[in-house]
């Protein structure tokens, strides 16, 4: 692959060719603040890449408080796109061209954000679909220190889209299995409009295969099983109806990059090493009282478990009253439990064990293990009882499968705390991270 830059102002610093333009105007980078990249990656873009670039230009040059340089990143175009981005580097100071051999949007942000000598990287796609209002909100939380990522998203409360009900569907649904297989909390994985501090970027860059358009969902997923803080900035989105993309064959190649992305989750590859955020502090210790009722994440744990653990039982019951009337008791019962052993696997995840980075798949497993070793104990209990014991009563049977229950509701919980739903602190993610400074 080469990489050739070009410009139209010297070079300086480590980085490519071109200086970073002030607020003022003048090419300089001794403001003493953020100095930030924008990545704009193209293909055959030479019709829209002109104005596109005018406007972008001039938005920056008149509001954007930092120092700021455009990159535009030709990811092997066959028309003349190369040379209409030349031309308008040659026009306008602060803009900068990089071109690739080798096609993928991935690629081109890994390569020209790995080389970037800008304390913070940028991109966004080139018909500028993304409201450049949301750019100051999208960089400040990163200038500041207090996120490490950000990002537009389409999705978040308070967004607004211009788009057709196909591109809508494909976009909620594709948003919601990443949520459902990983657990993320971000809303939006494929808005073209990221930011990152680039000191913080880099090892995970090191990390990321993709070379095409799943990168920005395996970007996020590492970010976050990294305990990297991602902040989502809600955007005003138009649809370009020029699109390049292949709906079909980009959703397929992104399932396969979740699943590559779970095995890599779940042998532990994907953890990086990274700059570590010291420990929450108050600002000052005689302005914040201690908590009234000195409760941890062990008492929260503990009666998150219990309350999820009554509703399933209560849901089990209700779901096996609705079923029984059309099936026998045996099929009834069994589909209700593992319907609701799924729910309360689900609701422990999200709720009773939220810090944890447990894959989904490992922890519907290992919870799925542990009810059917309790079931068995339970019936063991109750079994053994009525053999050792002939002719008790059903009060007493009953005594001894709720003692039984308590005793293998308390073995569970712990094993679901210490093991299927570790923490990082507990999977050694700390010891591969150094301290922030």
């Amino acid at each position: 692959m080469s990489l050739t830059p070009h410009s139209a102002v010297p070079t300086i610093g480590t980085g490519r060719a071109g200086g970073f333009q002030t607020p003022s105007g003048s090419a300089s980078q001794e403001s003493g603040t953020a100095t930030v990249e924008i990545v704009v990656p193209v293909y055959n873009e030479e019709r829209a890449l002109p104005g596109c670039l005018d406007t972008l230009h001039a938005r920056l040059s008149k509001d954007f408080p930092f120092p700021w340089r455009i990159t535009v990143a030709d990811n092997a175009s066959t028309d003349a796109t190369l040379t209409v981005a030349r031309g308008v580097a040659d026009r306008l100071p602060g803009v900068d061209v990089v071109h690739l051999d080798r096609k993928g949007r991935g690629l081109a942000l890994r390569t020209v954000w790995g080389s970037s000598d800008a304390d913070i990287v940028v991109y966004m796609d080139v018909d500028l679909s993304t409201g450049l209002d949301g750019l100051l909100p999208l960089v400040a939380p990163l200038a500041s220190g207090h996120s490490d990522l950000a990002i537009g998203s389409r999705l978040a409360p308070g967004a607004r889209t211009v788009r057709g009900p196909r591109r809508e569907f494909v976009s909620r649904c594709y948003n919601g299995i990443v949520r459902l297989t990983h657990g993320t909390r971000f809303t939006d994985a494929q808005c073209g409009f990221k930011a990152a501090r680039t000191r913080i970027l880099r090892p995970l860059l090191k990390v990321t295969r993709d070379d095409a358009w799943f990168f920005d969902t395996e970007l996020l997923l590492l970010a976050e099983h990294n305990g990297l803080r991602v902040h989502e900035v809600p955007v005003d989105w138009v649809e370009d109806v020029d699109t390049r993309v292949d709906v079909v064959r980009t959703a397929t190649d992104d399932l396969k990059g979740l699943w590559r992305m779970a095995r890599l989750k779940s042998s532990g590859a994907a953890r990086v090493e990274l700059p570590r955020r010291p420990a929450p502090a108050a600002e000052h210790p005689d302005a914040v009282l201690a908590p009234a009722s000195g409760r941890g994440p062990l008492s929260w744990e503990a009666g998150c478990f219990v309350a999820i653990g009554i509703a399933s039982t209560l849901g089990q019951a209700l779901l096996y009253w609705l079923l029984r009337g059309w099936w026998p008791p045996a099929a009834a019962n069994l589909v209700s439990l593992l319907v609701l052993t799924v729910l309360n696997t689900e609701a422990n995840r999200r709720l009773t064990f939220r810090h944890s980075d447990a894959p989904p798949g490992r922890a519907h497993l290992g919870a799925g293990g542990l009810f059917v070793l309790g079931y068995l104990v339970t019936s063991g209990a109750v079994l053994w009882f009525t053999h050792a014991v002939p002719g008790a009563s059903p009060a007493a049977e009953t005594a001894v499968l709720a003692a039984t229950s308590v005793l293998v509701t308390v073995v569970r919980f712990a094993v679901l705390r210490l093991a299927v739903f570790r923490g990082p602190a507990a999977a050694g993610s700390d010891d591969r991270r150094q301290p922030d400074s």
